[in-house]
């Protein structure tokens, strides 16, 4: 019986990992997620932490093999032809591909990984490091073991900043608020913006006031001071509106410059602050966890590719990789219930609502 399930995104990890080993490159991606044929990282070897100890599969590159050496009782544990790996590799991809199930076995797969002692599928959730990668960089001749984190855009589009009651803003609701358009605020469709089409026509208006969770709050304000402003401001054009690009909203940021910018030299104050948060967030910050400014994925981002191509954000190309989140990201609206947001209610005489913050990728 198989042991392992799981949905595309965490089959892909695997995925990523067979294929690495197997063209024993990593590959960096442009702005746009093109391959760029001529930037590269000779890969050593990939680190993994399964049940049997800290593996080591090591690529020997004159015998097109690769060795599984157990680090934790110095141990050789077999040695394959690379050729398995491609195998391997190219028959999960299919198999992810023509799926549509939400989360499933690979027995086949499993097979293949039962050789190699691998018994996990993912890293732990509180690892922003999917893979550790040893890398040699043939510039510089810098050899490091470097995390990464791996997207995969082979199914769903994964999230990038979670939502949870650690991501709600809260609003005062000014103007003129009273009982009654409350009552027909929180009665109103469940769509955000005929709500806020309520606020309107009876005028009034909401302000960003302060964040639900001071840990999330400091977070963002030792990337920068103005970024629970600058989310709030954002989220309450998501919601009361609906533009919800990260682009477009950083465009009519721009436009409305609600913060008060010298905007006249052309510094793209909003841009630089907000697409600074979605690396941080990519690279190790979680919203519930007090941050201290360390990536956990010290190398970058992979992300595994439509067609199967596997490409790298490495944090020495950190322009490109911001630019990438700034343009493959929106805002989502999660469960009101559940995270308990979206309605008005009164607090010592004073009206309030809570929006909550959810980043996805657009694909």
């Amino acid at each position: 019986m198989p042991k392992l399930s799981g949905n595309k995104g965490e089959w892909s990890e695997i995925y990523a990992f067979l294929r690495l080993l197997e063209i024993k490159k990593l590959y960096a991606a442009d702005a746009e997620l093109n391959k760029k044929d001529d930037m590269f990282y000779n890969i050593i070897n990939i680190i993994r932490t399964e049940p049997v100890g800290k593996l080591e599969f090591r690529i020997n590159r004159t015998e097109d093999t690769i060795t599984v050496f157990n680090t934790s009782d110095s141990t050789e544990l077999l040695t394959l032809p690379c050729s398995e790996f491609k195998n391997a590799a190219d028959r999960l991809y299919c198999e992810i591909i023509e799926t549509n199930a939400s989360a499933f076995a690979l027995p086949d797969t499993e097979e293949f990984l039962d050789t190699l002692n691998i018994g996990v599928l993912k890293a732990k959730s509180t690892d922003k490091a999917d893979i550790r990668i040893k890398i040699h960089d043939i510039n510089t001749g810098y050899e490091a073991v470097q995390g990464f984190s791996i997207k995969s855009r082979l199914g769903s589009p994964s999230t990038l900043v979670n939502a949870g009651k650690t991501t709600n803003f809260v609003f005062e609701v000014t103007g003129n608020i009273d009982d009654a358009v409350v009552q027909e605020f929180n009665t109103c469709s469940k769509k955000f913006k005929d709500r806020f089409k309520v606020l309107d026509r009876n005028g009034c208006d909401i302000s960003y006031d302060s964040m639900e969770n001071d840990v999330f709050e400091s977070n963002l304000q030792l990337i920068d001071g103005d970024l629970p402003k600058i989310c709030g401001y954002m989220l309450k054009e998501y919601y009361s509106s609906g533009v919800n690009t990260v682009a477009n909203s950083l465009e009519s940021l721009n436009v409305h410059n609600p913060i008060g910018y010298d905007l006249s030299k052309g510094h793209p104050f909003y841009e630089y602050k907000f697409k600074k948060f979605l690396a941080e967030c990519a690279l190790g910050m979680l919203p519930s966890k007090v941050w201290d400014g360390t990536a956990d994925a010290t190398g970058g981002y992979i992300i595994v590719r439509e067609d199967g191509e596997v490409l790298c954000y490495h944090l020495f190309n950190r322009n490109e990789f911001e630019t990438y989140l700034i343009n493959n990201t929106k805002f989502e609206t999660a469960s009101t219930s559940r995270h308990e947001f979206g309605s008005i209610y009164k607090d010592n005489g004073k009206y309030y609502i809570k929006l909550n913050l959810q980043v996805r990728f657009i694909k």
